[in-house]
């Protein structure tokens, strides 16, 4: 005969209900898919991780190799900045020696070469964007292009305008690189 404690076990067994057995082999069994899932998710994510540092490294790359050459074209620029604008200046240069290589020249001559090499110059300058400022009289005055040395009584103009120009201001690329020096009318 047997004892009621494994009748009791055989009852449950018959009923459907797993013995301790099977539970820790269930759970054992859970346990390995937990973990091996667990490892496959690891893989995946050390893959990812590998890929991302590869972009990374990449993207750095990218980023130094573009800084270095636009550091290349900054010094390249600075460099060569005034090339054009000297290349322009050298028929002036040329003019000015062709002039002086003329032992005989009359003042005639000579006033009429001046000219000349005044116009060449005057287009290279302007063919290099470095634009001559001399107000016109009566012109208000523009203390962002014009320096004003003195104030000067002047009946017959607005308050507060050139009278005269004692020396032609410039401009390059719309900034003053020299102010026109003037003489501004006196408040009535």
């Amino acid at each position: 005969m047997s004892d009621p404690q494994q009748s009791a076990q055989n009852s449950q067994m018959l009923q459907g209900e797993p013995s301790p057995e099977e539970l820790e082999a269930a759970q054992a069994a859970n346990e390995a898919d937990a973990l091996a899932a667990a490892q496959g998710e690891l893989a995946t994510l050390q893959a990812k991780n590998a890929e991302l540092a590869d972009q990374y490294l990449r993207a750095q790359a990218d980023v130094q190799n573009a800084r270095r050459r636009a550091e290349d074209e900054i010094t390249k620029a600075r460099k060569f900045a005034v090339e054009a604008f000297a290349e322009s200046l050298l028929p002036v240069t040329d003019s000015l020696e062709a002039g002086l290589a003329i032992k005989d020249a009359t003042p005639e001559q000579i006033r009429e070469g001046a000219e000349a090499t005044l116009r060449q110059l005057k287009s290279a300058l302007e063919r290099n964007k470095v634009i001559e400022v001399a107000p016109a009289a009566g012109t208000k005055f523009d203390p962002h292009q014009h320096q004003a040395i003195s104030v000067v009584p002047a009946p017959e103009q607005e308050p507060n305008t050139v009278v005269s120009v004692l020396q032609k201001g410039y401009t390059i690329n719309d900034r003053v690189l020299r102010p026109a020096l003037v003489t501004v009318s006196a408040p009535k």
